[in-house]
């Protein structure tokens, strides 16, 4: 057996086969799983999604990122899997949720495999207390689903209201939320909830024909917004068609392309992110594992983008795929 084949079966619970954090305490860029799925409203499984994302990770973890000519490797902990209550309410949940993040944001940048996208409302949270400075933070939100519903098919909360409670609580700001990839059914006041409120959507049909040059007034639009706020980054895999991201509990047709997302999520690397988490990764839904690689490869974009600009590395913020298209500095 090669060392890369040894690595491969002895480290696919971490991902791109990084430390583990206590080994790598000082490390400055922390992931951890949070695999809890017990809000969501169709298909279960996002519980499973921290440990197939890993798994698919491992096919990056020598890899120098094309864009960012860096690779996170060095400089990423992997802190395993939250210990979470998973029979308990949703509420308690994320108590512990919110807890356990607010430790790792305290030494870290810290990125989070979901789980439903419910958990996204206590990593918010964490987030806000850590970055916020007494002020909301923004939010760019890549989902099929505006998560804006004001109840959970009677519930109060669940996966699909995070957005609206973040919002009236305080811990986002409307006018600098970003979501991106917009498309299913629903009730207009929550479809236009955080447009009405002064935020952007980019729905998935306004999106469609466009990438790479095509996506630079996006990116414009969306810097211009958000400016050098504290932000962060949520991502839904089911913002992709289901032909691209198959594994996830609510697939819905009409979706962004992979490389869409990555082109925006190159495009965006110079934001004053503080955070990330991608949710709703179901692999029992999954076909030759192409929701988990192409979460992976978007969080792996992700830090690799972070961890460019740990290094001061970072190129002039401008389109990933063009050198002719420059976007204003924040």
């Amino acid at each position: 057996m090669s060392m890369g084949e040894f690595a491969y079966a002895n480290h696919s619970n971490r991902f791109l086969a990084a430390a583990p954090l206590a080994l790598q305490p000082q490390a400055p860029f922390v992931l951890a799983g949070v695999p809890y799925d017990g809000a969501v409203t169709n298909r279960p499984g996002a519980r499973f999604g921290p440990e197939a994302i890993r798994r698919a990770s491992l096919m990056l973890c020598d890899g120098i990122h094309p864009v960012f000519n860096v690779s996170p490797l060095a400089y990423l902990a992997d802190a395993g899997d939250m210990r979470l209550p998973n029979a308990s309410p949703l509420d308690e949940v994320r108590s512990h949720i919110e807890r356990q993040a607010r430790a790792l944001m305290g030494q870290h940048h810290a990125v989070f495999l979901g789980g439903d996208h419910s958990v996204t409302l206590a990593l918010l949270k964490a987030a806000q207390a850590r970055f916020g400075q007494g002020e909301p933070l923004a939010v760019i939100h890549f989902d099929a689903h505006c998560d804006t519903w004001t109840d959970h098919f009677g519930e109060p909360s669940g996966h699909g209201t995070w957005t609206h409670e973040a919002i009236e609580q305080g811990i986002i700001s409307a006018t600098h939320t970003v979501q991106i990839g917009i498309r299913s059914s629903g009730v207009r006041e929550a479809r236009e909830y955080v447009q009405d409120r002064g935020g952007l959507i980019y729905t998935a049909r306004a999106l469609r024909g466009k990438d790479g040059d095509g996506l630079a007034d996006t990116l414009r639009s969306i810097h211009e917004r958000i400016g050098n706020r504290p932000c962060y980054l949520t991502l839904d895999i089911d913002c992709l068609d289901p032909a691209f991201a198959p594994g996830t509990g609510t697939p819905e047709p009409g979706g962004l392309t992979s490389s869409q997302v990555l082109t925006l999520l190159e495009g965006l690397a110079p934001l004053n992110f503080v955070g990330m988490d991608c949710v709703e990764v179901a692999p029992a839904y999954d076909h030759a594992e192409l929701t988990t690689n192409a979460a992976a490869t978007f969080v792996w974009t992700y830090l690799a983008g972070q961890t460019a600009k740990h290094l001061s590395a970072l190129p002039p913020p401008m389109l990933a795929h063009t050198d002719s298209k420059r976007l204003p500095a924040n």
